[in-house]
C-alpha cells in the first residue's frame, strides 16, 4: 500500500498522549483500541475522493510525525490529519489566555498539551448530528458503530456514495438527512479546508443549507468537523451549566469567552471534558444503554447491538 511519511512542527503546546486519552473518551467517534502505547493511530475517509486512509502519529519532542498509508492523495490526507488532531493550530497564544483566565489555567493544568480532537470530518461530524438528534449519545453511538460495521472499510464510516444509497429503519426522517448529508459532502457543500478558511458564523450559515442540520448540528459541523479554533457554541446547554459551576452564579458564556479569544473552542472543549469527568453525565448512562433492546438499522437486516463509547465532550 503507498505510503507516505511528514514531520511537522507542531507550535504551541502538545501531547499526544493526552489527546489520545481525550478521544478514547469521545463518545461520537471514540479512537479505536491502540496497541501502541505512545502512538495513536485511526483510520478515515480521506475528503479529496474519500477513499480509506490509515493514519499513524507519534510525538518527537515538540514535532508530530505523521505516516498516512492509503490509494489517494496521501499528501492531502497527512494534511487532513493534522486538522482533525488540531496539529495545524499555531497555538503559542495558548497559554495566555490561561493567564488571563484563572479557570482556564486550571483546565490546562489538569489537561496538559490537550488539543480538540475527534470527528475526522465535517461529513462525519454531520452524520452523527443526524443520528444523534432527540436520542440519547450513547443509543447514537450504537447505531454509528453498526453502520460502521456493516458498512464501513476496515474501521472508517460508510462513504458518502454508499451512505445516500442505504436504506436505514431509523426514526423519523433520520435517513431522509443521512441521504442529505452525503450528497452535500459529494457535492462539496462539507468539505473541511472550505469550511475552516469562513468566518465560523458563515460556515455555520452554509452548513445550516444541509436538509436536517439546525442550528446545534451545524455549530458541531463547524466547532468538531471542521475543527476551528475560536468558535463560541451558542446551542450547548451543558457548557453553559459548567460556566456557572466554574464561573459562579450570574456568568455568562459570553462574557467570559471573550479572555479565550483567539481560542475559545478549545477552551469550551477543555471545560466541556472536566465536566464530564466530574459529572459523568452522559458515560453513566451507558450500562444501562448497552442493557436494552438492541438498536433497528437496516430494514433488510435490523437487529444489532454494538460497541458502547465511554463519554463525549
Amino acid at each position: 500500500m503507498p505510503r507516505h511519511e511528514v514531520t511537522v512542527e507542531v507550535l504551541g503546546p502538545w501531547s499526544l498522549d493526552t489527546g489520545k486519552r481525550f478521544w478514547e473518551g469521545f463518545t461520537p467517534a471514540a479512537l479505536a483500541t491502540q496497541d501502541q502505547p505512545h502512538q495513536l493511530r485511526t483510520v478515515f475517509r480521506a475528503e479529496d475522493d474519500w477513499t480509506r486512509a490509515e493514519v499513524h502519529v507519534t510525538q518527537q519532542g515538540g514535532a508530530a510525525r505523521i505516516v498516512v498509508l492509503g490509494d489517494g492523495d496521501l499528501d492531502q490526507a497527512a494534511a487532513q490529519a493534522r486538522r482533525f488532531l488540531s496539529l495545524d493550530v499555531d497555538a503559542r497564544g495558548w497559554p495566555e489566555v490561561a493567564r488571563r483566565d484563572p479557570v482556564i489555567a486550571d483546565a490546562q493544568h489538569r489537561l496538559p498539551g490537550l488539543r480538540p480532537c475527534g470527528f475526522h470530518s465535517p461529513y462525519e461530524a454531520a452524520a452523527w448530528a443526524v443520528l444523534s438528534q432527540r436520542v440519547r449519545i450513547a443509543q447514537a453511538a450504537r447505531v454509528r458503530d453498526d453502520l460502521v460495521r456493516r458498512h464501513g472499510e476496515d474501521g472508517t464510516f460508510p462513504a458518502p456514495r454508499l451512505l445516500r444509497t442505504l436504506d436505514l429503519d431509523l426514526p423519523g426522517r433520520k435517513t431522509e438527512y443521512l441521504h442529505a448529508v452525503a450528497e452535500a459532502a459529494l457535492d462539496g457543500h462539507l468539505d473541511g479546508v472550505t469550511l475552516r478558511s469562513l468566518d465560523p458564523g458563515e460556515a455555520v450559515r452554509t452548513v445550516r443549507e444541509v436538509k436536517g442540520l439546525g442550528p446545534f448540528a451545524a455549530e458541531l459541523v463547524v466547532l468538531r468537523g471542521a475543527n476551528a479554533p475560536d468558535m463560541v457554541p451558542q446551542h450547548e446547554r451543558r457548557l453553559d451549566d459548567e460556566i456557572g459551576h466554574r464561573y459562579g452564579p450570574g456568568h455568562t458564556l459570553a462574557e467570559v469567552s471573550e479572555a479565550w479569544r483567539p481560542f475559545r473552542t478549545w477552551a469550551a472543549v477543555h471545560l466541556r471534558t472536566l465536566r464530564e469527568e466530574r459529572t459523568h453525565e452522559i458515560s453513566g448512562h451507558r450500562a444501562a444503554q448497552s442493557a436494552r433492546a438492541p438498536v433497528l438499522v437496516e430494514k433488510r437486516n435490523s437487529t444489532v447491538t454494538g460497541r458502547v463509547s465511554r463519554s463525549s465532550a
